[in-house]
C-alpha cells in the first residue's frame, strides 16, 4: 500500500496536466484504479509461486523438528491463494484511491501550482491521529504487561503496529527533529560539502525523509520485537534452569519416556540419596473470563526430597506439603498473584483429559518459567496425562559418594523398570547437571526456529518495502540532481550527499525502531519472564548492519542511474 501510495503521489504533475486539459476527477481516479487492477492481480499471482515454495520449506522444517504431528500434510488449496490475490488487489486499489483523492479534486490551475511547489506542513488532524496512536500503543503495552505466554506475545504485535502508525502519521515532525539533531555534525563540517548538502536537504524536505524512514522503522521494530521477545524468554528460562537444577544426575530417554518405577529403581542404587521422577503435562485455568493453559509437573517419590534435586525458589509455604495428598498443588508465584491465590486457598484447574479438580495451594515458587507453573504429586496427574511416562528422573548423590561411580551404576539400571508389567527403559541416557541444561538449551533453540522464520519473513517484506521506497524517492529527484550538477556540484559530491542522507535515514530509522521495540519489550518481558529484555549483540548488530547496508544499496544504485543522464536533459523531465 505504501509503495502504491508513493507512486501515485509522485505523479502529481501528471494529474495536474490531465486536469488542465479537461480530465475530470472521476476519470483520474478510474485511471489509477485501472492501473492498480492491472498490476496488482498479476503481482499477486507471481507471488504465489515463492509463497507455496516457502510454505513447503517451512512445513518440512516444522515436521523435522517435531512441531507438527505425524500424518499432518500441507494442504495447498485454491481458497488461500484466491484470498491472498484478492487482498493484494484490494489493498493496491484502496491505496491508489486514497492517494489520488486530493489531486483529482483540485482545480486545474491550483493542481498545476501545487504540483510545482513542495507540500506544506502536515495538518492538525494528522497530528491528533498520530498522538492517538501513541496513546494506544502505551495502553496496549500496559495491558501486555499483565498477560502471560502467547497472549502477551500476540499483544506485542498490536503495540508495534500502534507505534508504527504513530511514526507514519507524526513522521514529518519526527523527521524534521531527527534531521536537525543528527545533521548538526554534518553542518559543522564533519561530512564536508556532501554532508552539509545532505543535512540541509533532509531538513528542507521532511516529508520525503519520512517516506524513507518509516519502512526502516518497520524493519527494526518488527524484527527486533519478535526476535528479542524470544531471546528474553529464552535467556530467563535458561537462567532459571541453571539455577534451579541442583541434581547431580538427570536420567532421560530417547524413546517415549521413563516408566513410573524408574525413580524408585534409581533410588535403590548405592550412593543415591534422592531420586524424583518428573512427568510433564498441562493444565487449564480460568482467568479474566478466559481459559488459559499452563505447564505442569507431576513429581514422584518423597516430596521432602524435592529440594535436593530442584531449587524452585520457594516464596511461601513448603513443597513437602505435597505429601498431604493428591489434591495439593504448588503454584508459580506469578500465576498465584494473577489468580489471587495464596497458601491454603483452593484453586480450580482442568487436567490433561479435561477433568476438573479442586486443589489446595501448599506453596508458591519463583522459577515457574524454567520448570512449569504447577507442581503436583504424580499420582494426581498420571491418569489424566496423554503419556504417563516420566520425562526425566532427577538424582542426587549421597554425601561422600563418587559421582562417576554413581553415574555408571545408573546407566546400568535393569531394563525391566516395572514389577507389574513389561515396561522397559528404552534408550536410557544419563547426563550431569551441565549436560542436561545444555540439552534443554538446544531443544529450546529448535523450538524457537519457527519464530525466527516468522521474524525473517516479516523483516523480508519490510525490507522490500524499504528498498522500493528508497529507490522511488531517489529516482524522483532527477530535477534536483540535475540542478545541483548545473550549479557546479560534482558527481562525487552528489553521491556523497546521497550516502550521507542514506546514513541519516538508517540511523533515524534504527533509533526509532529500537525505541519502539524497547517500549514494547520492557512490559512484555516483565510479564513473561519477570526480567528485563535480553538483547544479544550477535542478533542486534547484524540487524542494524543489514538496515544500514539496505539504505546505502537502495540509494547508491538509483543515484548512479540518475548521474548517467545529462543535466540539461534531466532538468527538463518531470
Amino acid at each position: 500500500m505504501s509503495t502504491v501510495a508513493l507512486a501515485v503521489g509522485q505523479r502529481a504533475r501528471e494529474f495536474a496536466l490531465l486536469r488542465a486539459v479537461g480530465a475530470t476527477p472521476r476519470q483520474i481516479r478510474r485511471t489509477v484504479a485501472t492501473e492498480a487492477m492491472l498490476v496488482a492481480p498479476l503481482a499477486g499471482l507471481l507471488g504465489l509461486v515463492p509463497g507455496v515454495a516457502l510454505a513447503r520449506w517451512w512445513f518440512d522444517g516444522l515436521v523435522s523438528r517435531g512441531a507438527v504431528p505425524e500424518g499432518v500434510e500441507l494442504d495447498v488449496g485454491p481458497v488461500p491463494a484466491l484470498v491472498a490475490v484478492a487482498t493484494c488487489s484490494l489493498a493496491a486499489l484502496a491505496a491508489g484511491y486514497l492517494a489520488a483523492h486530493r489531486p483529482s479534486r483540485l482545480r486545474p490551475g491550483q493542481a498545476l501550482g501545487e504540483a510545482s511547489v513542495p507540500a506544506g506542513r502536515a495538518g492538525v488532524v494528522r497530528a491528533l491521529l498520530g498522538l492517538a496512536a501513541v496513546v494506544g500503543g502505551v495502553v496496549l503495552a500496559a495491558v501486555a504487561a499483565g498477560l502471560s505466554g502467547e497472549n502477551a506475545a500476540n499483544t506485542a504485535l498490536g503495540v508495534v503496529m500502534c507505534f508504527l502508525v504513530a511514526t507514519a502519521l507524526l513522521g514529518p515532525w519526527v523527521a524534521r527533529v531527527a534531521a536537525g539533531v543528527l545533521g548538526l555534525p554534518l553542518r559543522a563540517g564533519a561530512g564536508g560539502t556532501a554532508g552539509s548538502l545532505a543535512a540541509d536537504n533532509a531538513r528542507a524536505d521532511a516529508r520525503r525523509l519520512t517516506s524513507a524512514i518509516t519502512p526502516i522503522v518497520m524493519v527494526s521494530a518488527f524484527c527486533g520485537t519478535m526476535l528479542f521477545i524470544q531471546s528474553s524468554v529464552g535467556h530467563a528460562t535458561g537462567e532459571q534452569l541453571r539455577a534451579g537444577v541442583v541434581a547431580d544426575h538427570v536420567l532421560g530417554s530417547t524413546g517415549r519416556g521413563l516408566p513410573a518405577a524408574t525413580a524408585e529403581r534409581a533410588a535403590e542404587v548405592p550412593g543415591v540419596e534422592a531420586a524424583v521422577g518428573v512427568l510433564r503435562t498441562g493444565a487449564v485455568y480460568r482467568s479474566d473470563g478466559k481459559l488459559r493453559s499452563a505447564n505442569a509437573l507431576g513429581v514422584s517419590g518423597d516430596p521432602t526430597r524435592l529440594p535436593r534435586v530442584l531449587d524452585l525458589g520457594v516464596r511461601s509455604g513448603s513443597l513437602a506439603d505435597l505429601a498431604r495428598g493428591t489434591d495439593t498443588v504448588a503454584l508459580d508465584a506469578a500465576l498465584a498473584d494473577r489468580l489471587g491465590h495464596s497458601v491454603g486457598d483452593r484453586a480450580s484447574f482442568w487436567l490433561g483429559d479435561g477433568t476438573q479438580t479442586q486443589l489446595t495451594v501448599v506453596a508458591t515458587y519463583e522459577r515457574g518459567l524454567g520448570f512449569g507453573q504447577l507442581i503436583l504429586p504424580r499420582a494426581a496427574v498420571a491418569a489424566h496425562a496423554a503419556v504417563a511416562y516420566d520425562s526425566q528422573v532427577l538424582v542426587a548423590d549421597a554425601p561422600g559418594a563418587d559421582r562417576a561411580d554413581v553415574a555408571a551404576r545408573l546407566a546400568k539400571l535393569p531394563a525391566e523398570a516395572s514389577t507389574t508389567g513389561a515396561a522397559t527403559v528404552v534408550g536410557l541416557t544419563v547426563a550431569d547437571r551441565a549436560g542436561y541444561v545444555a540439552q534443554t538449551d538446544r531443544r529450546r533453540e529448535a523450538g524457537d526456529w519457527a519464530n525466527s522464520v516468522m521474524a525473517a519473513v516479516l523483516g523480508g517484506f519490510a525490507a522490500i518495502t524499504a528498498a522500493n521506497t528508497l529507490v522511488m524517492t531517489v529516482l524522483d529527484r532527477g530535477r534536483e540532481v540535475a540542478l545541483l550538477r548545473l550549479t557546479g556540484a560534482t558527481r562525487r559530491q552528489i553521491r556523497g550527499m546521497m550516502r550521507w542522507e542514506a546514513l541519516l535515514v538508517a540511523v533515524t530509522g534504527l533509533l526509532l525502531g529500537g525505541l519502539i521495540a524497547w517500549i514494547t519489550l520492557v512490559p512484555i518481558a516483565r510479564g513473561l519472564a519477570d526480567a528485563p529484555p535480553y538483547v544479544p549483540p550477535g542478533t542486534a548488530l547484524p540487524l542494524a548492519a543489514a538496515a544500514v547496508v539496505l539504505c546505502l544499496a537502495a540509494t547508491a544504485l538509483p543515484t548512479r542511474a540518475l548521474l548517467r543522464s545529462r543535466p540539461l536533459a534531466a532538468s527538463g523531465r518531470r
